[in-house]
């Protein structure tokens, strides 16, 4: 039997037509992704890459400037807050929380302000409408009340910032605002420390607080609003009558007391 001759109008599927399809399939594989990556909106990574800016010291993303200027921030209400319970603290323990608070503060206003002029950064010289309140608050309290509410107000803010350090030193390529975070780390967790030491911490409202706050660290509208000055208009933190700000070396608190039974010094 004599093979049957091909059928006309059937190319497409003989050998040459085959290959001519899968490589037109593939041309278009590759046009379409690249038409959608062309015409999609902007992702955040690219944004992010937008907001970096090159420095000597390595790439600025704008998560380390924001780093930069709330540990400064910090400093401009948790330095007056330390020195408010060095004198206000009815307990022994709040009065050592005071003042490691003082003296972190001190040496970090100091870090931060090198960092801000080497970088070129502008710095807020007073603190935002929240720490205002937060500062208020703490006037109007007195006794044990007060002790109370500087241990959960410092501990709730510290908490916050304290997941916004780790992140800036996993994630910075800028060696000047890694060191930075390496210092706040260690002054952070000692803060942290001491004000449980206190024994005045409520772990169960501070879970809540820390669980319904997507920031990780006190920020919105209020921080836009407060005005940002050149490297030399920025005024030192240090403590009220200083002269100068001392080498920060207090060790943490060993241990905390008995909850509920803070121990009141003669």
């Amino acid at each position: 039997m004599r093979p049957r001759p091909p059928v006309k109008g059937r190319g497409v599927f003989s050998g040459t037509g085959v290959i001519v399809s899968v490589l037109a399939g593939t041309v278009v594989a590759l046009l379409v992704p690249l038409w959608s990556y062309a015409h999609r909106p902007a992702a955040p990574a690219d944004l992010l890459s937008a907001r970096t800016v090159a420095t000597q010291y390595g790439p600025l993303s704008e998560l380390d400037r924001d780093f930069v200027t709330k540990v400064r921030l910090a400093g401009l209400w948790e330095l007056p807050a330390g020195e408010q319970a060095e004198e206000n603290g009815t307990t022994e323990a709040v009065r050592t929380a005071g003042r490691h608070l003082v003296e972190g503060h001190t040496f970090l206003d100091r870090r931060v302000r090198d960092v801000a002029a080497r970088l070129g950064l502008t710095l807020p010289n007073e603190p935002t409408a929240q720490q205002k309140q937060w500062l208020d608050t703490l006037n109007a309290a007195h006794g044990e009340d007060y002790d109370r509410r500087f241990a959960n107000i410092l501990r709730l803010a510290h908490g916050k910032v304290f997941s916004l350090v780790a992140e800036v030193r996993a994630s910075t390529q800028n060696s000047l605002v890694r060191d930075l975070a390496d210092d706040a780390n260690t002054t952070v967790l000692d803060h942290i420390k001491v004000l449980e030491a206190t024994g005045f911490v409520d772990f169960a409202a501070l879970a809540r607080d820390l669980a319904t706050s997507g920031d990780p660290a006190p920020a919105g509208p209020s921080d836009t609003a407060v005005p940002g000055v050149g490297p030399g208009e920025v005024v030192p933190v240090t403590p009220s009558g200083a002269p100068g700000s001392p080498t920060y070396a207090l060790p943490p608190a060993a241990s905390s007391p008995p909850p509920g039974a803070p121990t009141r010094s003669p």
